[in-house]
């Protein structure tokens, strides 16, 4: 199994995390937004080194097998915290290894309750509902989500 490594968006080449949150197989299931350029995508990853600073939060760039995957965090949303993973199509078959380390980042950061929203283009999980205390519907932004 490749090794996953979570490093803070300071140490990411730009060019690369580019490609992965421009892939149109990962946008369809992401609330709309225009492509990134270098420009909004630097000022993006300097919003979520600003998240990482915040007490409750941890927002990092995930590796494996020393290449760059995607990225992950929890960060604040409008009812607490929220969970975060968005990683490039080719490594999608790692999403509930990064899932159990969120969890384990949200107990060390001492969290009650996490939520992990899903845009309604998303297959269910059922791994993630044995684990989940409660599963619901919610709209964000004018979409659904299983959250």
């Amino acid at each position: 199994m490749s090794e996953i490594e979570y490093l803070c968006f300071n140490k990411v080449n730009l060019e690369y995390l580019l490609e992965i949150v421009n892939e149109d197989t990962l946008r369809k299931h992401l609330i709309d937004h225009h492509p990134f350029d270098s420009a909004s995508l630097q000022a993006w990853m300097e919003n979520k080194i600003s998240i990482d600073k915040k007490q409750g939060c941890r927002v990092r760039a995930v590796y494996i097998g020393g290449v760059l995957a995607g990225w992950r965090g929890i960060k604040p949303d409008d009812k607490g915290f929220e969970i975060a993973i968005v990683i490039s199509k080719k490594f999608w078959g790692f999403g509930l290894l990064i899932f159990k380390t969120h969890m384990r980042w949200a107990n060390e950061l001492g969290h009650k309750e996490i939520v992990f929203h899903l845009l309604d283009s998303r297959p269910e999980y059922k791994a993630l509902n044995k684990m989940s205390t409660r599963v619901h519907k919610t709209e964000l932004a004018g979409r659904c989500f299983t959250t």
